[in-house]
């Protein structure tokens, strides 16, 4: 049966089309690469539809009566005999032919490993949903993954630099000899580095220490004004000061490094018109040297900030601009040691509740006054680099051109161990094991699978946006999934996500496959979920999370998850501590546990993403996800809507702005969701008439917007 398919389909299409691969049809020029192929039966009901005589009148030759019909009926009835005994004979021996060739020449069906055996069909589809688990965990392998750390671990592989390149070319000679393609996609960007001289902080005229650290994309000046502290530098912290009187304009404000990123600190800041900003690590959250300086950058946003929206390719016009994200404003971090010097000298009154549980020496958190006067300044250089994205295929063997992306950062400004190297051993492991599955175990994904190595993910996930902005088009179409590997471990103690609603419940059912790295009886879900696992486990996607770019640059549902510590302080990423030593010490030694755990969540997670025949995608959780976030709306609105001061009411926000639009939108919105998903959930038979419209519920879809001619109003 499948030989005669076969055969039918290469008749009218050219090619078997078992699988579906990429577009391989040519597009010729003119009109000459449109072949149409009619039946006898179609012709003969054109030429009826035409009629004999007009289509003889349109040639000038003279008309001749056809001898046909003064032929006798055994004449007639011999030539049709003889006509298909040819044919019989014809079609015997091509079909005997055909087979002979198909037994002496047959190639593998998968299109990535051109190299490899083929697989046996029987062991192709014999590989269930536990057969699959079962080969992930037992190929995922520890010993595996201390290689790639000890093979890709460095002590310098900033972005563009011989480091970062030579990293570049061991991850895609992996890839290459996994069986899988390979490409690199290649940009010209710009970064920040120190000047050549050192950034400085005066206060009150001196010098304080040694300033090594900088924030890439701060405004290159220098200013001066009165210090102020402001703990955070959160929204909440900046309003309190302003609840207490406290003038912001002007002043340099020190903060602390943690709970977010320091772009949101110094946009905080800037919005206020505040001078400059100091970020310093504050022994209460870091465990680290006194002098040990912090690296990061203060855009707010992803990518480029020179070229905003389109990719830096090389020698690639696009008009002057700059993203609205970069500050306006110089930042800069100082040591534990700077800012013990600075901080414990301020005056002024003495900061609010719960602000002065630091553990600064001899220091008394007091927020400033105006003889505390600080001078910044920054003078980093801008300059341009080149820099490597790597990649590697596994391609599907039916959507061919639809892909996931599994991403890992390989730069780092110090070692970047936790940063860079345990994702980017992480990205090989994976591709080994799904590649051995393919190879050895008859594993055919229905999709395809990139594995992606990112340059210049220090400066904000620069390489990621860039490839984003290069080829958004056909992302948007072909990509329907993310999942970072960067920063996945820096603590054993809880488990952290962030990730679009229509992830939620292919982690959860995931969480609840893994075993847990503390303690292997439990899974996943068992040791971190507790009752109410949305709560305990997921977190809003910040900026600082490599996914961002695509969850909210391209809508491309992603997934970013890591295994932290609350126990102790906070890992000393973006410092020269961030190495093999001090990530063991942070997860108690556990380091290569944990790596295999977070492996088996990405490769179950993937492997459900391209084996399924549906899509793993719950649209039905953006319903709850709306409803939460209206309400959060309300609930501001109303709280905001009239404002009582010295017996007046005043309208601090327009009486004319109705939340009730805002809730009626919600719930038609939701309605649709679970009408979508409705018909996501019938199967591939589906009927327009098995399905009620969102718009009357008595009505089905077709009875709503179909109309007399469904196709035509369809």
């Amino acid at each position: 049966m499948d030989q005669a398919r076969t055969t039918i389909s290469k008749i009218f299409n050219g090619e078997p089309r078992s699988y579906t691969r990429f577009n391989l049809t040519q597009n010729m020029e003119g009109d000459n690469s449109h072949v149409e192929m009619k039946l006898s039966s179609d012709m003969d009901d054109e030429v009826e539809a035409n009629g004999v005589g007009e289509n003889i009148n349109q040639h000038n030759h003279p008309y001749y009566p056809s001898k046909l019909n003064q032929r006798s009926p055994k004449t007639v009835c011999g030539y049709v005999i003889g006509i298909l005994f040819l044919f019989v004979i014809g079609y015997l021996i091509g079909y005997l032919s055909n087979r002979s060739t198909d037994k002496t020449e047959i190639k593998s069906d998968c299109p990535v490993f051109n190299e490899i055996a083929p697989v046996k069909a029987e062991a192709v589809y014999s590989l269930d949903w536990s057969d699959l688990r079962a080969l992930l965990k037992k190929k995922l392998t520890t010993d595996n993954i201390n290689s790639n750390l000890k093979e890709f671990s460095s002590a310098s592989h900033q972005a563009g630099s011989t480091g970062d390149e030579a990293l570049a070319n061991k991850i895609m000679g992996k890839f290459k000899t996994f069986g899988m393609s390979t490409w690199t996609d290649e940009h010209y960007v710009n970064v920040h580095e120190p000047g050549s001289s050192n950034n400085q902080v005066l206060f009150r005229g001196n010098v304080v220490g040694t300033t090594e650290g900088y924030l890439a994309y701060s405004a290159l000046k220098t200013v001066q004004g009165a210090a102020l502290y402001a703990h955070y530098g959160r929204a909440e912290d900046f309003r309190r000061l302003q609840e207490q009187n406290v003038d912001i304009n002007g002043k340099v404000v020190l903060v602390r490094a943690g709970l977010l990123s320091y772009a949101e600190k110094v946009a905080n800041a800037a919005s206020l018109d505040a001078s400059a900003v100091l970020i310093y690590p504050d022994p209460v959250n870091y465990n680290i040297k006194e002098d040990t300086a912090l690296f990061g950058h203060v855009h707010l946003g992803t990518g480029d900030p020179y070229t905003p929206g389109f990719p830096s390719f090389n020698h690639t016009q696009f008009p002057p601009a700059q993203s609205s994200g970069l500050p306006s404003i110089p930042a800069q971090t100082i040591t534990i040691r700077q800012a013990t010097e600075i901080m414990s000298k301020l005056g002024g009154r003495t900061s609010s509740d719960g602000w002065s549980d630091g553990m600064l020496r001899d220091t008394m958190y007091k927020l400033g006054d105006d003889g505390d006067n600080i001078t910044v300044e920054v003078k980093n250089v801008l300059i341009q680099k080149k820099i490597h994205n790597v990649f590697g295929v596994i391609k599907g063997y039916m959507d061919t051109d639809r892909y996931m992306v599994i991403g890992a950062q390989r730069d780092a400004w110090g070692p970047g161990y936790a940063r860079s190297t345990v994702g980017t051993s992480l990205l090989v492991e994976l591709a080994r094991t799904v590649t051995d599955m393919i190879k050895n175990d008859g594993f055919k994904p229905k999709r395809s699978i990139i594995f992606a190595s990112w340059s210049a993910g220090e400066f904000g996930s620069v390489g990621a946006t860039e490839w984003l902005e290069g080829y958004l088009t056909s992302l948007n179409l072909k990509m329907f999934s993310y999942v970072s590997l960067d920063e996945v471990i820096s603590g054993f103690d809880t488990f952290k996500a962030a990730a679009s609603p229509l992830l939620y419940e292919l982690l959860e059912s995931t969480m609840k496959q893994v075993s847990s790295p503390v303690d292997a009886t439990k899974s996943l879900h068992e040791q971190f979920a507790g009752s109410n696992w949305e709560k305990s486990v997921m977190e809003p996607m910040g900026l600082s999370h490599s996914a961002y770019p695509f969850q909210t640059f391209s809508g491309i549902p992603s997934l970013s998850f890591r295994f932290a510590s609350v126990s102790i302080k906070s890992y000393p990423f973006g410092t020269i501590e961030d190495t093999d030593q001090n990530l063991e010490r942070y997860t108690s030694y556990n380091t290569l546990k944990l790596a295999k755990t977070a492996g088996e969540v990405v490769g179950l997670v993937t492997l459900r993403l391209v084996h399924d025949h549906l899509l793993k995608l719950n649209v039905a959780k953006y319903t709850s996800v709306i409803r939460n976030y209206v309400s959060q709306i309300r609930s501001k609105v109303e709280s905001r809507q009239m404002v009582s001061l010295c017996g007046y009411v005043f309208f601090a926000i327009p009486k004319e702005l109705n939340i009730n639009l805002l809730i009626i939108c919600k719930k038609k919105l939701c309605i649709y969701f679970f009408s979508v998903l409705s018909v996501l959930k019938i199967e591939i038979t589906f009927s327009p008439m098995q399905v009620s419209s969102p718009v009357d519920a008595t009505k089905s879809l077709h009875e709503q917007f179909a109309g007399s001619n469904w196709e035509k109003s369809v």
